[in-house]
């Protein structure tokens, strides 16, 4: 799965399956000779956004502003919209882009944003967004795509389930899917930098302002973050933004010192789990050759700051496995139930 979300269904874990793993000592040697590699490739080739495919896809629905009586036509407009890019990857060849935007386009979907231009951007909705009161606002990590989008949908459903099972009689969860902006590759140079981060982040606020144009002020929002997605929401989470609650799972760091550092009102909370690889990524931030390169300060190190909870003994893909304490304390996090958040 590499840096993006995901819910590890499968008896696999990073070093194969269940039951057999290498020798600790030799998957971290090959883990941080990998990151050597990776970090050699930052300096020494030129930063440059991800190749993808020219699959054709019409522009954008021109939506009407975003208010709780417009989402059902910004829905109605976006599965339109998906069912035309699919109809045009189809034609151009594309079998699986033409799946993926046709799945979109299924008139069960509710979705707030579609492009099926490049990588692809989608923004979905689980649940009642007009009247919710209680919203995860899911950001992604690296290698998530439309033709990978249904792994990240499944992280947003395995929490909107739990949500619902565990909210509070008269609380109304809904979650929301942010693919927003255009995911660096893994094994990239981009992935060690916060350029895509950078770029990110004004449209992650933007579309926090847009939910606020939805919701208003009553409804609590928690950002979700997995892995380089922890990056865009650092970059994002200034004060004023709209945030009350901000989870960092996965992080290879924020690019911050500190979580006072991020400027924020909100409340930052930080796991990582015991079998999660990122762990042995070097929590450095240098400048090379003009490029900075790494994001510093771990959240989950007490010099961070953040609130630190357990996440369990899963994998860098595992945060929202189904009966997880990891989902169980995101949840807890969302619905506010902040008491019962197990710590770390």
């Amino acid at each position: 799965m590499g840096l993006g979300f995901g819910v590890d269904t499968t008896t696999a874990g990073p070093e194969g399956p269940r039951g057999w793993r290498a020798p600790l000592r030799t998957a971290r040697r090959l883990r941080r000779s990998l990151l050597a590699l990776l970090v050699t490739a930052a300096v020494v080739v030129p930063l440059s956004a991800a190749a993808h495919p020219r699959i054709p896809a019409p522009t954008p629905a021109v939506l009407a502003p975003l208010t709780a009586s417009t989402l059902d036509d910004a829905y109605a407009a976006n599965r339109a919209n998906a069912a035309e890019a699919s109809r045009m990857a189809e034609a151009h060849g594309d079998r699986g882009r033409a799946a993926a935007d046709r799945s979109l386009a299924d008139p069960s979907r509710t979705l707030l944003a579609f492009d099926g231009r490049g990588s692809g951007r989608a923004t979905e909705v689980f649940g009642d967004l007009a009247h919710a009161d209680r919203i995860a606002v899911l950001v992604p990590g690296s290698d998530t795509t439309l033709d990978t989008y249904a792994r990240f949908r499944a992280t947003a459903t395995a929490l909107y389930g739990r949500l619902t099972r565990h909210a509070p009689q008269g609380t109304r969860p809904a979650v929301v899917a942010w693919l927003g902006y255009e995911t660096p590759d893994t094994i990239s140079t981009t992935v060690l930098t916060t350029t895509r981060a950078d770029q990110a982040a004004p449209k992650l606020r933007e579309f926090i302002r847009q939910l606020r144009g939805i919701t208003g002020r009553r409804a609590h929002v928690t950002l979700v973050c997995h892995s380089y997605g922890t990056v865009v929401c650092a970059r994002a989470a200034s004060a004023g933004t709209g945030i009350d609650d901000i989870a960092l799972i996965g992080s290879p760091g924020t690019g911050a010192d500190s979580a006072a550092a991020l400027h924020t009102s909100a409340r930052v909370w930080a796991a990582r789990g015991g079998d999660d690889w990122i762990a042995e990524a070097p929590h450095i931030r240098a400048d090379l050759f003009g490029v900075t390169v790494g994001f510093g300060t771990d959240p989950v190190s007490p010099v961070f700051g953040a609130r630190v909870f357990a996440a369990g003994d899963g994998g860098h893909s595992d945060y929202f496995t189904p009966g997880s304490v990891s989902l169980a304390n995101l949840a807890r996090i969302v619905l506010g139930d902040t008491s019962e958040v197990t710590r770390a």
